[in-house]
């Protein structure tokens, strides 16, 4: 045991100095010029992302289904100092759209620095009543979606060696009660882009990969759907917003936000799954749930 500790200890410590010194501290110049699609872009995380990419100088295409709200967006971008600042209105659940913004950043740019990924269609927390077709078109939006974009986009960020950003949850790693389709749609995401991030560093394809695995957020979406069950403090949206653009400039493989009340949990889950199943329940008003 002594001779285990003595080779273990220094290996520790080397990995943590080079962990911490090796990290890339975030400054906004990282963004200036940098050409951007943000999706779900009209309000919420999206909205705000929008407005941070702004203030950095970054050219921003924003896309949503409502036109005037993201009219409103664009014109608030430009205010803000972005080198530039346009829009595309349509719905994820038509497969079309996806492909339709990313040939827009190429008219408009000529080239895409980093996609940004984070629309979700509408959805309910409530008791699962079987209803295979909404998961069906949960899917659609929520997933199939992002990796119809991601296959328009990624010749244009292969040539930028640039970013592919994923707005997730922390209900695509942990199953969460009373949000099978939502989380169904999560646990997608992280399982194609976890792949495909390895295969494009077996190719030798330098396109980073960030996954961003997001707690409870003070949304307007989430607020309608969620609130009556959550007992968790909801962060700041704003907050959230820079910490998703910090974390996709530097190329990290995952940010979880808020930290605690997301990476706590996960590593409960690979020791204790069925205690944290227990804190799972319990941080949620059952009571206030009804069945269909």
């Amino acid at each position: 045991m002594g001779l285990l500790l003595k080779i273990l200890l220094p290996l520790v410590g080397l990995f943590l100095a080079v962990y911490f010194y090796s990290k890339e501290d975030f400054k906004p110049e990282m963004l200036r010029g940098k050409r951007v699609i943000i999706t779900g872009a009209s309000s919420g995380i999206g909205e705000q992302m929008a407005y941070h990419l702004a203030q950095m100088g970054a050219h921003v295409l924003v896309t949503a289904r409502t036109e005037a709200k993201l009219q409103k967006v664009v014109a608030q971008c430009l205010e803000l100092g972005a080198a530039s600042a346009h829009y595309v209105n349509g719905s994820m659940e038509d497969m079309r759209l996806a492909e339709a913004v990313v040939k827009e950043a190429k008219q408009l740019w000529g080239g895409l620095d980093m996609l940004i990924l984070n629309h979700i269609g509408y959805t309910y927390f409530n008791y699962f009543n079987g209803d295979v077709e909404h998961i069906r078109k949960l899917l659609e939006t929520n997933f199939l979606s992002y990796v119809a974009m991601t296959v328009s986009a990624l010749p244009m960020l292969k040539e930028s060696t640039g970013s592919i950003v994923v707005v997730s949850s922390k209900a695509g790693k942990i199953g969460i009660p009373f949000a099978a389709s939502y989380s169904a749609t999560k646990f997608a995401l992280d399982g194609f882009f976890s792949s495909l991030r390895q295969e494009l560093i077996i190719e030798n394809i330098n396109v980073s990969i960030t996954l961003c695995i997001l707690g409870h957020i003070a949304t307007e979406t989430s607020q309608k759907m969620a609130s009556h069950v959550l007992r968790s403090p909801a962060a700041l949206k704003e907050e959230c917003a820079l910490e998703i653009i910090k974390s996709g400039a530097l190329r990290k493989r995952e940010l979880h936000y808020p930290y605690s009340s997301v990476k706590i949990p996960l590593l409960i889950r690979d020791w204790a799954p069925e205690f944290l199943d227990s804190l799972t329940r319990n941080n949620l008003n059952v009571e206030n749930v009804k069945r269909s």
